[in-house]
């Protein structure tokens, strides 16, 4: 069975840096896109970033796009979120999700793994 864990959240300043890690055990790694959305206080979950198997292609929200960066590491079956110039805005819960389409894109529906979240904080 497919599990996704999350990882590297916390309480940060704005203008500050976190690195998010999503580690996927239980599957052949490199044949999983993999996303990230986040959930807002009384927000809707969206869509960040995602990095896809086929040419490990990456996919930005255009709310992100620029100061955050995805990437993946096959070796260690984790994707990494690194979020720069962080903004009070972007405090949420940021869950990754797993699916076996070639492309890591918006629709939550794509995804069929979804990890429990690890909650991001910035203050101003």
């Amino acid at each position: 069975q497919v599990r996704l864990s999350e990882s590297g959240g916390g309480l940060e300043q704005a203008g500050g840096s976190l690195r998010l890690s999503c580690a996927l055990s239980g599957g052949t790694f490199r044949y999983y896109s993999i996303a990230w959305f986040r959930q807002g206080p009384g927000k809707e979950r969206e869509f960040v970033a995602g990095s896809g198997w086929s040419y490990e292609m990456e996919y930005y929200a255009e709310t992100v796009k620029g100061r955050w960066t995805v990437s993946r590491d096959n070796a260690k079956n984790t994707v990494y979120l690194q979020m720069m110039s962080l903004q009070p805005e972007d405090t949420a819960v940021y869950y990754c999700a797993a699916g076996k389409g070639p492309f890591a894109r918006g629709d939550p529906n794509t995804y069929d793994y979804w990890g429990q979240g690890t909650q991001v904080t910035v203050s101003s």
